[in-house]
């Protein structure tokens, strides 16, 4: 009776802030590896080839996103069998002491080879926390919520990404700006990585004090085993990379792969691209609720798919504007794609929550959502670096998209709505 009164007496922004903050944490830090990806390339790779470093650093990034399948199974369990509190308690810690240490390690050139390895293990950790992390958050935010809010309520959680993404933008283009490029390759990347720590001890303050949810109450009395949970899973599994793999390849093109490209090609410090990509992340932040709201007014299955047609039908003169523009351009091609691809993300959270049980609805989500990323998410940059060289084509990531689109239409085109589904089932 105590828990229940618990949870019936925590407000709406509570459970949003909780859903928030870790992101923020997460999502920033993933973020700044992105963006001083060239930096961070030359100080762990020692090679001659500029292009052979970038694709090195973009495959430490990429490594942290095939970590998350561990970690949502593991971080998942503990989810479904211990409770939603627990997993985010334990997955802010775990990203917070990696990013410190990653920000403090000494380079190449004082301890040789031990350096790449230890900078591929705080990338491994910090996407096994992130397995738990951003899909804990979804299925607690949403959990939480009344049925005809709960896009809104659970985009809480996709907000936190890009506020994570702009503080890291922001803070990338803070350090580009006030250091010469030599010093920013020798220090400054470092800053916003220790900096984190701030959002690691306020995130575990605020997070210890949150109370369960009914359903992850009733899930921890269940203990279902995991291999039969996650094979009977298996179309709400496909269905996540229906839903999601699109969106979030175009968000990494768009946000990461295409600034830090612009950003290493510029005679300058390539500020002005960060700060533009900063601007866009603002209408991406502001779009993400504006698609929870519209979601539980309109359904977010016939949502999904028209902004799926939005982005496919947009990607391919964005990619052009951003890569060869001028910062004017540059700032246009992604606010192309910041309303859609901010709506969607907004929408997704809810949505693929709403189509898993609730025996294993952490881990398998999880399971599901980290390998569709990893999949589609994370390898996006590392993908679209090797598409260019490959085929010397530098809008071929464009096509490369449109695959995932329409992929992502044919499985959400049988789909049923899920807003009003009861969750405690």
């Amino acid at each position: 009776m105590a828990a229940d009164a618990g949870q019936s007496s925590q407000s709406a922004l509570r459970t949003a802030l909780a859903g928030l903050i870790g992101n923020v944490l997460e999502w920033f830090d993933f973020a700044v590896y992105g963006y001083f990806a060239s930096d961070i390339g030359k100080q762990f790779f020692p090679q001659n080839s500029h292009a052979a470093q970038q694709l090195l650093a973009f495959a430490v990034f990429a490594l942290g996103f095939l970590a998350r399948p561990v970690g949502s199974l593991v971080l998942g369990s503990v989810g479904d069998r211990i409770g939603r509190r627990a997993l985010l308690t334990l997955s802010i810690a775990l990203m917070g002491i990696a990013t410190l240490i990653l920000g403090l390690l000494p380079t190449y050139a004082q301890i040789g080879v031990a350096a790449p390895l230890l900078l591929v293990l705080m990338r491994l950790i910090q996407g096994f926390s992130l397995g738990g992390e951003f899909t804990g958050s979804m299925v607690y935010t949403t959990e939480k919520s009344s049925p005809l809010m709960r896009g809104l309520v659970s985009s809480s959680t996709a907000a936190g990404t890009t506020i994570g993404f702009i503080l890291g933008s922001g803070s990338a283009w803070i350090v580009n700006a006030n250091l010469t490029p030599e010093q920013v390759t020798t220090f400054g990347w470092r800053i916003p990585f220790v900096g984190s720590v701030v959002f690691m001890i306020v995130g575990y303050l605020l997070r210890r004090g949150i109370s369960e949810t009914e359903a992850g109450l009733k899930a921890a009395a269940m203990r279902p085993k995991l291999v039969p949970s996650l094979i009977a899973d298996w179309l709400p599994i496909i269905q996540t990379f229906g839903i999601v793999a699109m969106t979030n390849a175009a968000y990494y093109l768009t946000f990461t792969y295409a600034v830090e490209r612009r950003k290493s090609m510029s005679a300058a410090s390539g500020s002005e691209f960060l700060l533009a990509n900063t601007l866009s992340l603002v209408v991406v932040l502001i779009s993400k609720p504006l698609g929870g709201w519209l979601s539980d007014k309109v359904g977010r299955r016939k949502l999904m798919m028209i902004l799926t047609v939005a982005v496919m039908a947009c990607i391919y003169f964005s990619l052009q504007m951003m890569l060869y523009g001028a910062p004017a351009s540059f700032i246009l091609g992604q606010m192309l794609l910041a309303v859609p691809i901010g709506m969607a993300l907004g929408l997704q959270g809810a949505m693929v929550v709403e189509i898993f049980p609730l025996r294993t609805r952490v881990t398998s989500m999880s399971f599901a959502y980290s390998i569709t990323l990893a999949l589609a998410g994370g390898t996006a940059p590392l993908v679209s670096s090797w598409l260019i060289e490959t085929l010397g084509h530098p809008l071929a990531p464009a096509y490369y998209i449109m695959l995932y689109g329409a992929i992502g239409l044919a499985i959400m085109w049988p789909m049923r709505e899920t807003n009003m589904r009861s969750l405690d089932e």
